[in-house]
This record gives C-alpha cells, structure tokens and sequence, in this order.
C-alpha cells in the first residue's frame, strides 16, 4: 500500500516524553491540495492514548472510532486493543478495504497497525508513516540517536525535514503528547 497527503511521526524518550505528530496537508489525487490544515493526531481512552494516521481520512476516522472502541473493551490495554482491531480489520470483508495506516502510543507501547493484520513495535522509539515517512524517519533517527532533544523537538524538525522534501507533506503540524 502506498499512501499519499500525509506524515506521522511518533517519538518516545522513557516513559513521560511521549509524542505523535502530524502535518496538515491533505491532498485529493495527485495534483491538488484540499486543506492545509487537517488535524491527523489526536487523544483517545481517557487522554491516556495517542493517535495519528495516514491515508483515507474517512478510513482513518472510522478506524480510530473502532480501536476507541476495542480500547474500551480490553481495559485501556494498548496492545490487546491493537491485535483485536487488526484482527477485525483483515477479516471483516466491510474493513478489509479501508485504506489507512496508524500509530498509536501510550505511556509503555508505542505501535504501528495495519490493515493486513500487522501490529508492529518499532526496533527504536520513533517511528513514521505516510507519504513523508522515510524522510521523517531519518530525521527521527538522526535526531533521536544524537541529540538531547525531547519527544516533541525530535517529532518537529521531523516533520519539517519531509515538509522540506515530500510534495504530500506540509508544515502545519500538529502535536499531541502525553
């Protein structure tokens, strides 16, 4: 899958500096910007998890309301609530075509979900998705591995770095930290 119009970054330095953020571009197609200033980073369960997605913003809206959901089921437990929606996103036939990809974080995981069933825990504590992903992950990394700089400083000129590079990425970012 490849999305376009977007990029995520998630970085987390113990476990009180947590932050996702995001840009605001969305692009409809390849040669039109729709908005500048979408928020694709949010808080869900309570304030205790943070959100962030790529690709079809209405997938992506209706997957976040279902992993809302899956977190309320399993007591606010972030991977459980992850395996449940990837399970649910491959194999019901109606999810199965949702086109998003999404970071999740709280105060012990940090996670990328797929719709193929994928839940991932990143090697390193950063991670990026999206158009501008592997611009801002090599910010991320570079950043995070030697440098001092917080969560949200990292997760900024990440974001900046591929604002400065991707066509589908832009610098109206938003944060949302825990």
């Amino acid at each position: 899958m490849e999305f376009h119009a977007t990029t995520i970054v998630a970085v987390r330095r113990g476990s009180d500096d947590i932050c996702i953020g995001g840009d605001g571009q969305v692009t409809m197609g390849q040669t039109a910007i729709m908005k500048n200033s979408a928020k694709k980073v949010r808080k869900i369960y309570k304030d205790t998890v943070i959100t962030g997605f790529a690709g079809s913003v209405s997938d992506a809206f209706t997957l976040t309301e279902k992993f809302e959901a899956k977190l309320e089921e399993h007591g606010g437990n972030l991977k459980r609530a992850a395996v449940a929606l990837a399970q649910m996103w491959r194999s019901d036939r109606g999810m199965r075509n949702l086109e998003a990809l999404m970071l999740v974080a709280d105060r012990e995981d940090l996670l990328v979900i797929s719709g193929n069933g994928e839940v991932i825990v990143p090697d390193q504590d950063f991670i990026a998705i999206g158009s501008g992903g592997n611009y801002a992950y090599a910010a991320a990394n570079a950043l995070y591995n030697h440098t001092d700089m917080n969560a949200e400083e990292i997760v900024k000129e990440a974001l900046r770095v591929a604002a400065s590079i991707c066509v589908y990425t832009n610098d109206n970012i938003s944060i949302e930290k825990l």
